[in-house]
């Protein structure tokens, strides 16, 4: 039985709610068939959790909790796909997926305390339920577990590999925040902060993972360009649901109320009059929290054809992705990041 913080019983039972109702279920419905990596998956799963085992019962606690919130896993299937193109997984392939999803959910609950998110996949955050102190020290924990993991097992390439990654990442998010205080962003500096804040370690889990049975730098630096044109696809994507209706995990208009200028809306800005452009950057500073005001946004991005816009710019990078994949050796594996990549474009959620 495990303690949880003082934010409890209120908490507790919504949390045991959501699992009656099936919120603990796995988040791939329709998924591709990952059949063929299904014993890679499980012994991936053992070793993740014996990387964040800990000395200390509240890091304990707050892992167990992680890891029975988990998403959907899609670095990780990538990491060893990839390593699956050229050869059987290895126990650097392992480490290499470990790595990879440690480094994600530290930037993760990290993203929680900078953005004071008090859910995260329709789950209590870490700083909502431990407050933001433990969060980022948690945070910094996975951080430091994941480069120990690859330094004890000799991994320099893949910890070179995924150390530049977290450096974009963080070049990109604070990218994002300067441009959102100023709302000047142009397509490109977008494509350039979705690149370092996503892509990337989309990227290095694709070439670590190719990396881990190639041993072939060629093949690594093509694998993580495959790995960030789907990254982008995925980004674009997930900006999408803010303009939908479906329950993705995030209210609708989200990024609208937090000043984060995604393409439908940049596409819309540079279409739209004078008149209109004014008024849509007056709401986005000033009524960005109205419902009404963001729902007429919304409203005049889809009359620009700022969602269309988007979805071809999306599935433009799929088809560079998969070009590249065409390239690499016709086998089970490379049916299945097909099948992946497909699944990232074609997500309802």
């Amino acid at each position: 039985m495990f303690f949880y913080p003082h934010c409890c019983k209120n908490i507790i039972l919504s949390v045991k709610i959501r699992q009656s109702n099936g919120y603990f279920a796995p988040e791939m419905a329709n998924q591709p068939d990952f059949s063929i990596i299904e014993q890679d998956l499980e012994v991936f799963e053992k070793r993740f959790r014996e990387a964040v085992k800990s000395k200390a019962p509240l890091l304990d606690r707050i892992t167990h909790y992680i890891i029975n919130r988990k998403g959907k896993q899609l670095r990780p299937r990538f990491v060893i796909l990839s390593a699956r193109l050229f050869g059987p997984a290895t126990i650097s392939t392992f480490n290499a997926a470990s790595l990879v999803e440690l480094l994600h959910t530290a930037t993760l609950v990290h993203d929680d305390v900078v953005d004071e998110a008090m859910e995260r996949r329709s789950f209590f955050s870490i700083n909502a339920l431990w407050k933001n102190k433990v969060a980022v020290l948690v945070g910094d924990y996975l951080l430091s577990k994941g480069l120990l993991l690859s330094l004890d097992n000799n991994e320099h390439k893949v910890l070179h590999i995924l150390s530049d990654a977290v450096r974009k990442m963080s070049e990109g998010e604070l990218l994002q925040i300067e441009k959102s205080r100023k709302l000047n962003l142009d397509e490109g500096v977008y494509y350039e902060i979705i690149r370092s804040k996503t892509a990337s370690l989309l990227a290095s889990a694709c070439g670590a993972g190719a990396w881990s049975t190639s041993m072939d730098d060629e093949i690594t630096t093509k694998m993580m360009l495959f790995g960030e044109k789907t990254g982008m696809a995925f980004q674009i994507k997930d900006d999408l649901f803010d303009y939908g209706t479906a329950d993705v995990g995030k209210p609708t208009g989200n990024d609208i109320k937090e000043k984060k200028l995604t393409l439908p809306l940049i596409y819309t800005l540079n279409k739209a009059d004078k008149e209109t452009k004014k008024k849509i950057i007056y709401i986005l500073k000033n009524q960005n929290k109205d419902k009404d005001r963001v729902k007429w946004v919304i409203e005049e991005v889809n009359k620009a054809g700022g969602i269309e816009y988007a979805r071809e710019k999306m599935l433009a990078f799929r088809d560079e992705a998969l070009a590249i994949l065409a390239g690499m050796p016709a086998n089970e594996a490379n049916k299945a990041l097909e099948a992946l990549v497909r699944y990232t474009t074609d997500r309802s959620y």
